[in-house]
């Protein structure tokens, strides 16, 4: 056995170290922050067995308490939807929804049925409807003697109701029978927006109860919908509940969604779902788990120029359900309630420690309580390691929904397929 001198092996930790990088994460008056807190919990009633927190660093954790633990995490879950949308289409994926005809156009008159294939986009909403009755009658139908065909999975409104949602379209293109929740979204358009004047003389019937989507005669519009950064940016925004659940049958359904959390790194025993909107006490993750989504999201994301702010509502930035939240300026954050569960996630600046990522799920009633204990939980992290004087480029949020090219109605997205001709048949 040849023997080694000692004194020219260089056994010191390199500074990119894993072992070294958690040792420079660590902070004691951290963990004695996440211990008050926990303890002002206890002093309340609650359950400490029945609280989830982890605070990371960087990659690095700092400060735990349950974070393996699997609790119900309400809208956290849209966490993971938002990440099994990613890997199922990517950010720029647009939902296409089709609209032909079947029968005969002559002198601005569809005598037949006009006809839409819907793609189950979870944000066609009134101004959608709107830019695309504008659309029709650009291309010269102003009337339609027959029917509204719906074919396939049309969603207007969040309605899932396919034969609801053609009734909703077929009243956002004639703004004579608008009432005021059109009005309320037009307002909401371009200036000097067109208001469209489409009629359709008959009744809005499924594809099963009329023509085949064979007998149409031919197709219009191609309408794209959003890129999907911006879809998954509203829903995660206003934590709405039916566009996680389409998005989540989207992506195979919720054990799809947790195949692909396991596949990220996320412990089997640490997720469980039954949907993918959070709705329910079935729909479990510990902090731990939440940790390890939201940095797979980033991850993702920063090889497209887009970050975890992209995707997530901003403080100070965005509203919905950030309303009276005193949570730190700039933090990108999901929020997630039920009776009995307040949940917040979401990573924010500091000066001393850069990213500070942090998942908090408290189970127990008294939701006001417990939010106000969660914004001052992360105010005592802010003021410990110092707020920070500027976003870092990793969480500065570029993507705005509904402003600029991503706002919603713009009539750039409905595509010319073919138009109508004189006598068209």
């Amino acid at each position: 056995m040849k023997s080694v001198n000692i004194a020219t092996v260089d056994i010191r930790p390199t500074w990119d170290s894993p072992w070294l990088q958690q040792r420079l994460a660590a902070d004691p008056a951290i963990e004695n922050i996440l211990n008050g807190y926990i303890a002002d919990l206890a002093s309340l009633g609650f359950s400490t067995e029945q609280q989830s927190v982890a605070i990371d660093a960087g990659r690095y954790p700092v400060a735990r308490h349950k974070e393996s633990r699997r609790l119900p995490a309400a809208s956290l879950t849209k966490i993971a939807t938002t990440l099994a949308a990613l890997e199922t289409y990517g950010i720029n994926h647009q939902f296409e929804t089709f609209i032909g005809w079947r029968g005969t156009i002559a002198n601005g008159v569809l005598q037949g049925d006009l006809i839409i294939k819907g793609a189950y986009d979870p944000l066609f909403v009134w101004e959608e409807g709107i830019a695309l009755g504008n659309t029709l009658q650009q291309l010269g139908i102003q009337r339609v003697t027959g029917s509204l065909i719906v074919v396939d999975r049309f969603v207007m409104n969040f309605n899932t109701d396919p034969l609801e949602s053609g009734k909703l379209l077929k009243q956002a293109m004639d703004s004579a029978t608008w009432g005021w929740q059109v009005d309320k979204q037009y307002a909401t358009l371009p200036p000097g927006t067109p208001k469209p004047t489409l009629k359709i003389q008959g009744q809005v019937q499924l594809a099963s109860a009329g023509p085949t989507i064979d007998q149409a005669s031919g197709w219009l519009v191609r309408h794209k919908s959003l890129p999907l950064a911006v879809i998954l940016k509203a829903m995660n925004i206003y934590s709405n509940n039916v566009m996680a659940e389409m998005v989540a049958t989207l992506a195979g359904g919720p054990a799809n969604v947790v195949k692909i959390a396991e596949q990220t790194g996320v412990a089997p025993g640490e997720i469980s779902l039954v949907n993918g909107s959070g709705l329910g006490e079935d729909n479990q993750l510990s902090a731990r788990a939440v940790i390890v989504l939201m940095q797979a999201i980033q991850t993702k994301l920063q090889t497209q120029n887009l970050n975890f702010a992209d995707l997530f509502p901003v403080s100070g930035t965005d509203v919905g359900t950030l309303i009276d939240r005193t949570i730190p300026q700039n933090a990108s954050v999901k929020t997630g309630s039920l009776a009995v569960v307040s949940a917040l996630a979401g990573v924010f600046p500091t000066e001393k420690k850069d990213l500070v990522w942090f998942a908090i799920v408290n189970y127990g009633s008294g939701l006001e309580t417990l939010r106000a204990r969660q914004d001052r939980l992360l105010a005592g992290i802010e003021q410990q390691w110092a707020k920070a004087s500027q976003v870092p480029p990793q969480i500065k949020a570029t993507l705005q929904f509904n402003q600029g090219p991503y706002r919603l109605g713009d009539p750039k997205r409905n595509e010319l397929i073919q138009p109508p001709t004189a006598q068209s048949q």
